[in-house]
């Protein structure tokens, strides 16, 4: 199948052209034609098969099709939740309408609103926002949703792990009733189904492959190792095999720094990113990677979704996550698009109860290898390290990991110590 076959303009197919893609993914190929019939969509597939072309381009050409007047106001909302998954998205939408009359914008926090302003100010088609920034322009009357005709969650459900559900039934309510809801989530877990029911109208439901399963191309393996030993292996892996780009995975940030510090030290260019950075310093880090600049990208959570990094070869969670379905979003950032990739993590005793979870999440039991010098602690407890407790918000569900990588996505509003919900930029 070609991308003639799915009965996209000719603007659309030169914009693809362009991009070098000749064949739709599965995801596409599903969900283009029923997004095209203006029907509601609610869509799962795993990381990395195209689910943003996916409502990308029928989204562009229903907009193009009806596009009328001089002024410009907002006609399609997409929804993300990171701001580094919002700039990806952005991205997409401007190579994709590249030879259409539509004008696009996206909107998130840790920078300067400003420019943001005036350009919604000069009329805009297609925004692409975080919940947290959307919601405070739209508190200072910079924006209207009163005339959005396409509405696009992405990644509904990093959404709810990150506690937006509330910013989200805030966002419906500022749209027209009569509008396409399209859905995109790497999973249909039940609050997601439930989050469905109350955003969706009779939708068509896509799913191209099994839920929480990891792409084929990517080969995976553990190394078994004493905790105290990781950062020397992680170091002889990445230095005796001449890995060139290596994405890293902590569970914290402390961690992350601590990590980047070493990596350093021991001459490999490295990065770290996590919420503490500001967006400027995330910016760069990750442009640096993508370069080539940088060696090795140190992260939490935060990345797991929002990085679209071609061709990327090497990940490796030097901390498993405590959050089995965050495994899958991490190694879903290698073996994207058809390409092959490895994932490898670093187990020490105390992960033992996390391993067990993932295997059994993903149905797989993952090939097992010790590193002369780097053994084992036979006498290292099993048991998870526990964590320090902090208060938790009656109101959410999220787990303490989601709550410590996000909490400087958030800010309460200027000028109001008082205040205590805070929300996501």
């Amino acid at each position: 199948m070609s991308f003639n076959t799915l009965g996209l303009s000719q603007a659309l197919l030169k914009a693809i052209s362009k991009k070098g893609y000749t064949t739709p993914s599965l995801i596409q190929q599903k969900a283009i034609p029923v997004i095209l019939e203006q029907k509601d969509v609610l869509a799962s597939a795993q990381t990395g098969t195209g689910k943003t072309a996916g409502f990308t381009l029928p989204m562009l050409q229903r907009l193009a099709e009806t596009q009328k007047a001089k002024f410009r106001p907002i006609r399609a909302l997409i929804l993300t939740p990171t701001r580094e998954l919002a700039a990806q998205v952005y991205t997409n939408v401007r190579e994709y309408s590249a030879f259409l009359n539509l004008r696009s914008a996206v909107i998130f926090g840790g920078v300067n609103q400003k420019p943001q302003i005036e350009t919604i100010r000069k009329g805009v088609d297609v925004l692409v926002a975080t919940p947290g920034r959307l919601l405070d322009l739209q508190n200072q009357g910079v924006l209207s949703l009163k005339r959005v005709e396409i509405f696009v969650l992405d990644e509904a459900d990093r959404m709810l792990d990150m506690g937006f559900l509330r910013d989200i039934e805030r966002v419906i309510k500022l749209m027209p009733g009569q509008r396409q809801n399209l859905m995109f989530s790497a999973t249909f877990s039940p609050d997601i189904k439930k989050l469905a029911r109350g955003v969706l109208t009779n939708p068509v439901q896509v799913e191209v492959t099994p839920e929480n399963s990891t792409a084929d191309a990517i080969e995976q393996k553990v190394y078994r190792v004493a905790k105290g030993l990781k950062t020397g292996l992680i170091i002889k892996l990445i230095s005796e095999g001449n890995w060139e780009q290596v994405l890293v995975f902590t569970r914290t940030k402390h961690g992350a720094n601590k990590l980047c510090k070493k990596m350093v030290a021991a001459g490999i260019t490295a990065a770290a990113l996590h919420g503490n950075k500001s967006q400027g310093a995330r910016t760069k880090a990750l442009a640096g990677f993508k370069s080539g600049q940088v060696r090795v990208l140190v992260a939490t959570d935060i990345a797991a979704r929002g990085l679209d990094i071609p061709l990327l070869p090497h990940v490796v969670n030097f901390e498993l996550p405590n959050v089995s379905e965050d495994y899958v979003h991490r190694i879903g950032r290698t073996g994207r698009a058809g390409a092959s990739g490895e994932a490898i993590s670093l187990v020490s005793a105390d992960e033992t109860t996390y391993l067990r979870a993932i295997e059994k999440l993903i149905g797989i039991t993952l090939p097992i290898e010790i590193v002369a010098g780097f053994e084992p602690d036979p006498n290292a407890s099993t048991i998870p390290e526990k964590r320090q407790q902090r208060p938790r918000n009656s109101n959410s569900k999220r787990t303490q990991g989601n709550r410590q990588n996000n909490r400087n996505e958030r800010r309460s509003k200027p000028n109001n110590p008082k205040r205590s919900n805070k929300r996501s930029y």
